[in-house]
């Protein structure tokens, strides 16, 4: 596995009523193709009729949910799954310093592997640690409204 950075369009790169156009037009043509598993012919505006980029139907429906967050005036970055981080690269995806990164590999929260004396983190496992890192929050956040219920403070 190499590393990989991934490919990404910052925030405000993509003009959001652009996208949004785009994207009712690719939301349209999909919902009116019935076969879910035909791929998905697109005529560009080139004049010529007879010569269609052909992408297969799932390509499609991640390019829409790209087009829905540049809508939303979001950035977005597609990674490979099996891509491996470096250090820097996963502790900005995860929005924490790199030592704060290098204690969570060190203590077994994210597995890694040694490249020498780098490490490497798989982007699935980072992903699942953010899964998981979210689940443990809102555990804790439904816990204090139960408790805040049960006080009768709400």
């Amino acid at each position: 596995m190499s590393t990989v950075s991934g490919k990404k369009i910052e925030p405000g790169t993509v003009d959001a009523g652009h996208a949004e156009r785009a994207l009712r037009r690719v939301n349209d043509y999909l919902a009116h193709t019935a076969q879910k598993d035909e791929d998905i012919h697109v005529h560009l505006e080139t004049g010529a009729q007879d010569e269609a980029l052909v992408l297969p139907r799932p390509v499609v429906e991640l390019f829409a949910s790209m087009l829905a967050a540049l809508a939303n005036g979001q950035g977005v970055q597609i990674m490979p799954v099996d891509a491996e981080l470096t250090t820097q690269q996963a502790a900005d995806l995860l929005n924490v310093s790199r030592p704060y990164l290098i204690g969570l590999l060190e203590s077994g929260e994210i597995p890694f592997r040694l490249v020498g004396r780098h490490r490497r983190i798989r982007f699935a496992d980072v992903h699942q640690y953010l899964r998981e890192d979210d689940a443990k929050r809102k555990d804790a956040a439904d816990e204090l409204l139960r408790l805040d219920q049960e006080l009768g403070l709400l």
